[in-house]
């Protein structure tokens, strides 16, 4: 039922768990009484950050379950694909970030789904390695299945290709042998993936790749695949094509190989090896497979030895392919060793190393060479302000990243590892809500090692009082004079890697 005053949307709020009495009291005092509309009552929850958006519309249109799975309080959607959402969400206990995939309603009276859902969910469980996404816990509630898992700050493979293009060559292998070393892991221990694609391999800010889904081509794969059966493994329809085309029946380890194979094409050229399609029958179509334009052809500029071991990997006869994770990570770690001694480029991967933004656009080598000395977040919304305070930090040696909002910036803070060695919160446009979030670190247990510094204005005087400084937080008046910032900035920085 909708709630049609701001009386029943505060109780629903408070009924669900999702809003404190001591908060709605809050709220309420803002708006100077109950007797408002219920959408102003809303308003002021979003803007508190009580509330996200989505929470809201879902309280609106009646919405009694789906706020949370286990302990994680759902936040808002993620990503989708065909049989689940995904969901960044809270923990409840920790208040850490996590991702939850929720399958989605029209699986959940299919029991088989359903249980190849948390099947797979559970052997995921069991991977543990920094290149595999880790699997956190797997229920139901209220008869919906989902996996809980670790929440990564970044984007797919695919997103970061498709805004940035080819990735450099060797920032491009490193990102593919850190995909091979999560495959050879998985391998070791019976675990096959069956759905690798540039959409299940992450990258987080600070350039690291993360495999995930791992079992999950089960729950994707549709019924009625002609080129499926009962005894064989299940998989997505673009495995069961290769394996029919190359005459091997549940390939899995190397049909694996193949497909990461694609994942490196794309990483490298820019471009997709295979049509893309959602059209089962044009994936299904052989001539996918066999009209392939040739890695050299794509990408001329690549060195002959990286065009051969991608172009290995994708070999249409299992039989000529490398034969497991093991042996493409044996051929490509001297190419990465090689092409990172040599600081071999190829055009169109340059970075943006200033804006959160667009995360995943360097990987972790690429940054500490940018800047030995640390990461900081700044916290600004003056595009001016912003561009001015990433060129100071930079010249300090210092990877910049920049985003607008306070709170926003605390809940990357709430991950681990942390997205920066400092937060620099500036109160040049945004006064209040700068001293409240750098006093939260102070107030706050759970930001205790984080170290920061708000700047201040000296005609902000009211503010810089409002400050709690200690050995971790201190307090900076503008204009920022050079060599006590860059001593400043050493010492919180040493302090927070203790």
């Amino acid at each position: 039922m909708k709630p049609n005053t701001a009386e029943e949307l505060a109780h629903r709020t408070e009924e669900l768990q999702l809003v404190t009495a001591a908060q709605l009291g809050e709220a309420w005092s803002e708006l100077g009484g109950h007797n408002v509309p219920v959408e102003k009552l809303g308003t002021v929850l979003v803007r508190r950050e009580l509330l996200t958006g989505y929470q809201l519309e879902r309280l609106l249109r009646g919405e009694k379950t789906g706020f949370f799975f286990g302990k994680a309080k759902i936040l808002y959607q993620i990503g989708a694909g065909s049989f689940a959402r995904v969901f960044r969400a809270m923990n409840s206990d920790d208040h850490s970030i996590t991702a939850v995939k929720v399958l989605r309603s029209r699986y959940s009276a299919d029991a088989d789904k359903c249980r190849a859902f948390r099947r797979e969910g559970e052997m995921g469980r069991l991977l543990r390695h920094p290149n595999i996404v880790a699997i956190e816990d797997v229920g139901q509630e209220h008869g919906v299945s989902y996996i809980t898992m670790e929440f990564l700050e970044g984007q797919t493979l695919r997103e970061l290709v498709r805004i940035r293009g080819a990735v450099d060559l060797g920032r491009g292998l490193d990102l593919i042998l850190q995909m091979v070393a999560g495959l050879e892991y998985a391998h070791r221990r019976g675990v096959t993936h069956r759905d690798l694609k540039a959409s299940n391999v992450l990258v987080s800010s600070t350039g690291q790749a993360k495999l995930v889904d791992f079992g999950l081509a089960g729950v994707d794969a549709e019924s009625g695949d002609r080129h499926l059966d009962r005894t064989e493994q299940p998989r997505t329809v673009d495995y069961a094509a290769l394996e029919k085309i190359a005459g091997m029946k549940d390939d899995s380890l190397r049909s694996d190989v193949y497909f990461l194979g694609t994942v490196a094409y794309l990483t490298l050229s820019g471009k997709s090896a295979l049509t893309e399609s959602r059209d089962r029958l044009v994936r299904s179509d052989p001539r996918r497979f066999t009209a392939v334009e040739p890695l050299a052809s794509r990408a001329p500029h690549l060195p002959r030895d990286v065009v051969d071991l991608v172009s290995r990997m994708m070999h249409i006869d299992p039989l000529e392919r490398w034969q497991s994770a093991a042996d493409v990570r044996r051929a490509l770690e001297p190419l990465v060793a090689k092409y990172a001694a040599n600081g071999s480029h190829q055009a169109g991967g340059s970075e943006n190393s200033g804006d959160v933004k667009e995360p995943g656009a360097g990987i972790a080598k690429h940054a500490a060479q940018k800047a030995k000395r640390g990461t900081v977040m700044v916290v600004e919304t003056s595009q001016k302000a912003q561009e001015s305070l990433r060129k100071f930090f930079t010249k300090l040696g210092y990877h910049v990243l920049v985003t607008e909002n306070p709170q926003r910036a605390l809940v990357r803070f709430s991950t681990t590892p942390l997205p920066a060695d400092c937060l620099i919160m500036s109160t040049q446009s945004l006064n209040e809500e700068a001293v409240e979030a750098f006093n939260k670190l102070s107030s706050d247990p759970f930001y205790a090692a984080v170290p920061a510094i708000l700047l201040a204005s000296p005609k902000q005087k009211v503010l810089s009082r409002q400050a709690r400084v200690d050995d971790r937080r201190k307090l900076v008046e503008t204009p920022i004079h050079t060599a006590e910032m860059s001593k400043l900035l050493a010492t919180l920085v040493a302090l927070g890697k203790k």
